[in-house]
């Protein structure tokens, strides 16, 4: 099937649609899909805005000649049947990460400047899973203009909560076969043949704490990020508050003080480079104010969750041969109405230790801080090997067209790709390449991606999938 001429009515494929392809990708970041459980309903489960993703990227697979299911909101496939009811799948995701602040570009909109595309999920994972659809409609075009099928049929799935739990992909497992491979276009190139544990887990102080000078405190977006903004009101008149680097004051009404930190944030797998805000508020509000003997123990533990990303301060820094260190991350700091505070963090770790090691030690710690613990969820690591038919044939066409011959890695982020017997992650992002200081990374703001790299990456999928086809499955 790939020859140099199906490779050239790919170029001329990408060429002829990507302007609508970028339409498209317009038309699903322009809905704010963030978890809103509070207004869940039958046929939305994760909330009104992850259904209208979902039902927008299943409009626009029907119109690429595809057929779609969609699955009480869960999750959606769309389907272009082959020979075989076997099939090779593709799983990208229509939900996303809290806009948070920062932004100099609007974040609901797809801008084109200098060459990027700039706005939440044109790269993780709204662009690349458009990117999926149109790989899908080259084939589904040949099928009618030749009549001849595909020796598979060829799946999309597009997912809802990857990003607060997967729970649409365990129901999907529970209630379809599995493809007998397949790959989500949401990491990097050349391939992500691993991935460490995911952990997630709870410090949670007893109620009351909050009062007298330090009356709440408050940080980060979501768990599985490094926080670039933490922030505390403390009952202390702002020209009172001593300047200080990474530190604004804002007086408010009622002449108490909002003390907001600024650090730089980044997604928890990834923390080299970041500086987290939480760990800068502590800092200052231990060296200012008068804190209570509770908020002071409290703090402590905070201070210690946030301090490093090795683990090294939490007393779970390991390492094994295949997936490197363990990471882990304070990722956010959130006042509850009962006046007790809840730091959560979160650790990518590999086989040289468990969550249930974890959790124990976490236990330990909060124990001594006169706290609870709890873990929040545990995904133990995944690993496929990178000699595979499959891994070798995406391998093969990576380096094709890119001649960049990097082998295939393992990450400490958790892709889809985990939950299925056979599967891998497998682009669009290119981590040797260095975006512009004023192109943010994914769960950032500006996040952004090249657009060259995506039609790049549309070519490397079609002839990816065509080489899965000639695979004996």
């Amino acid at each position: 099937m790939v020859d140099e001429q199906f490779e050239a009515q790919v170029d001329a494929y990408v060429d002829e649609i990507w302007e609508d392809a970028v339409k498209d990708i317009a038309y699903l970041v322009a809905v704010e899909s963030v978890e809103d459980l509070e207004h869940a309903a039958p046929g939305m489960p994760y909330g009104p805005a992850p259904a209208e993703a979902l039902r927008r990227a299943l409009e626009i697979s029907e119109r690429l000649g595809l057929s779609p299911t969609n699955c009480d909101g869960r999750i959606g496939y769309a389907d272009l049947a082959g020979e075989s009811d076997t099939q090779i799948a593709t799983i990208a995701h229509v939900d996303i990460v809290p806009l948070g602040l920062g932004w100099n570009f609007p974040p609901l909109e797809v801008t084109r400047e200098r060459g990027f595309l700039i706005g939440r999920a044109v790269q993780d994972d709204k662009g690349p899973f458009i990117l999926s659809l149109y790989a899908a409609h080259f084939f589904a075009r040949q099928v009618a203009e030749t009549g001849e099928k595909l020796p598979y049929t060829l799946r999309c799935i597009a997912g809802c909560n990857e990003e607060t739990g997967m729970a649409d992909v365990e129901w999907y497992l529970e209630n379809h076969d599995a493809p007998a491979f397949c790959f989500s276009p949401d990491a990097d190139f050349p391939l992500i043949c691993g991935e460490k544990g995911v952990y997630h887990g709870v410090f949670t102080s007893k109620p009351g704490i909050m009062g007298d000078t330090l009356l709440s405190i408050d940080g980060g977006t979501v768990p599985n990020a490094i926080p670039g903004r933490a922030e505390a009101v403390v009952a202390i008149a702002s020209d009172e508050l001593p300047a200080a680097d990474s530190i604004a004051l804002e007086p408010l009404e009622d002449g108490t003080t909002r003390i907001v930190a600024t650090g730089k944030g980044g997604h928890a797998s990834m923390p080299a480079g970041t500086v987290n805000a939480i760990d800068l508020l502590v800092d200052y509000l231990t060296d200012t104010i008068e804190l209570t003997v509770d908020q002071a123990v409290f703090l402590g533990l905070v201070k210690t969750a946030v301090s490093t990303t090795d683990g090294s301060a939490l007393d779970i820094t390991t390492a094994d041969d295949k997936f490197g260190p363990l990471t882990a991350i304070g990722g956010t700091i959130t006042t509850r109405d009962d006046g007790s505070v809840v730091q959560t963090i979160d650790s990518r770790y590999p086989t040289s230790i468990t969550g249930a090691e974890i959790t124990e030690r976490m236990s330990a710690l909060a124990e001594k801080h006169d706290a609870t613990y709890a873990c929040a969820g545990d995904a133990v690591p995944f690993y496929i090997e990178p000699t595979s038919p499959e891994i070798s044939a995406l391998l093969a066409t990576y380096r094709e067209f890119t001649g960049n011959m990097t082998p295939p890695m393992v990450i400490g982020g958790g892709t889809y790709a985990r939950h299925f017997p056979r599967a891998c992650a497998y682009g669009p992002n290119e981590p040797d390449i260095a975006n512009p200081d004023w192109v943010g990374i994914e769960h950032g703001p500006d996040e952004g991606i090249a657009e060259e790299r995506l039609r790049n990456a549309l070519k490397i999928y079609i002839v990816a999938i065509a080489r899965l086809m000639e695979l004996d499955l």
